[in-house]
């Protein structure tokens, strides 16, 4: 019985930390407080956290205890794992207003019932500066400096700035204070994991349990899936939205996300791996099934069998979707033309000014099928034109302009 559950908990990570340990907690017959972190730096969370939310649910079915921390205030310096500068700073009310959606995605996925949810300003936000310093005591600036981006960083003359050196700090004193057995994170997440291990020994608390989960690639087929990158499929997106971004995935993340996403076994993901590689079955297909049943992992049956005959009436019929949501953009025509990226950020379609420049650079925004050229020119519009922004969004819009 322990090793069809030590399997279960095994299954699909890159690493544990150590292995004996947690076979030595899982024999003791302990109820296993079982840690989870996001900070909360874009309201939607998506297909790679899923990733990790899976296994938490592994150690659930099992009767261990699920605490899923909110990151609000490490929120506020941002995790720079992985990263090549520093991030960009959030105000408190981003935070505040980015972590109340994170529940009923969380619980999407998790019992309610068994999930203890807190926040780390909790703790955090009453640190004293002695007990800060105490704190950092435990670690050295070559420890920290350890990491692959902050040294990268530091031989290409890129800054750190010191409020970056604490992140690790901060998130491995949430393990302290939520008292954690296992701490759940993805390979760029490691080092902050093992300085979890160490705090809680500095502290005469048994080390947590390492696990480490493998990264889901995002969209552009080569960075982890994230939020700050924009190239992250979200799990409370509408249908058409999900659909839509499953099928503009490169052809060489098919296998990773069925193996992944669907938890196909690794022979399975191989083989489908093998079937793209030699055209044995045109990926299209592949494709198609990945995103119907990733839909209705999230949404149900009845709504991915929707999304499917919407993409394929888009894409193979050029036909508008059924339920195109109406955009009233009288408010912002003037002498018959309107600037399509004020009408897209204004109207929150995507809220990023880069991203819509982007996009429109691409080609990826069009009105009646045809390309929006410059970003910063208005363009001519008429009562019922089609706005599409990328691959997935289509809306009608609508000018009541008084006669």
């Amino acid at each position: 019985m322990l090793e069809e559950t030590f399997k279960k908990i095994k299954r699909k990570t890159v690493e544990i930390i150590n292995e004996s340990e947690l076979k030595e907690r899982l024999e003791n017959g302990k109820v296993l407080r079982v840690k989870l972190g996001a900070d909360p730096t874009a309201p939607d969370l998506h297909l790679g956290h899923y990733v990790v939310l899976r296994k938490l649910r592994d150690f659930q079915e099992i009767g261990h205890k699920i605490v899923f921390i909110i990151g609000d205030f490490t929120g506020l310096v941002g995790d720079p794992s992985g990263r090549s500068k520093t991030r960009p700073a959030l105000s408190r009310e981003q935070i505040e207003s980015n972590a109340k959606t994170y529940f009923k995605q969380v619980f999407k996925i998790l019992d309610k019932d068994k999930t203890e949810v807190r926040f780390n300003s909790e703790w955090l936000s009453k640190i004293t500066f002695e007990q800060w310093l105490r704190l950092c005591s435990n670690f050295t600036l070559a420890r920290i400096l350890e990491r692959d981006d902050f040294l990268n960083r530091f031989h290409n003359d890129i800054p750190i700035f010191f409020h970056e050196l604490f992140y690790p700090i901060m998130q491995a004193y949430d393990s302290v204070a939520i008292q954690a057995d296992v701490e759940l994170g993805g390979t760029d997440q490691k080092f902050n994991l093992i300085m979890g291990r160490r705090l809680q020994e500095s502290k005469g608390m048994a080390p947590q349990i390492v696990m480490i989960m493998p990264i889901l690639r995002g969209l552009d087929g080569e960075q982890k899936m994230s939020k700050s990158l924009e190239n992250y499929i979200g799990i409370t997106e509408d249908p058409d939205s999900m659909y839509g971004k499953v099928m503009s995935i490169p052809d060489s993340l098919i296998a990773e996300y069925y193996f992944l996403v669907l938890d196909k076994s690794e022979q399975q993901a191989k083989e489908i791996e093998e079937i793209v590689k030699t055209g044995e079955q045109n990926p299209m297909v592949l494709k198609k099934n990945l995103a119907k049943e990733i839909v209705k992992l999230f949404h149900s049956e009845d709504e991915a069998v929707r999304a499917e005959e919407n993409f394929t009436k888009v894409f193979s019929n050029r036909e508008l979707p059924e339920d195109a949501e109406e955009l009233d953009i009288t408010e912002l025509v003037v002498d018959g033309a309107v600037d399509i990226s004020k009408a897209i950020a204004s109207k929150g379609i995507i809220s990023s000014n880069s991203e819509i420049k982007r996009l429109i650079q691409q080609g990826a925004i069009k009105i009646n099928n045809e390309k929006i050229e410059d970003f910063r020119k208005p363009v001519k519009v008429n009562n019922g034109d089609i706005l599409r922004v990328g691959k997935k969004q289509f809306f009608k819009l609508v000018i009541n302009l008084p006669k």
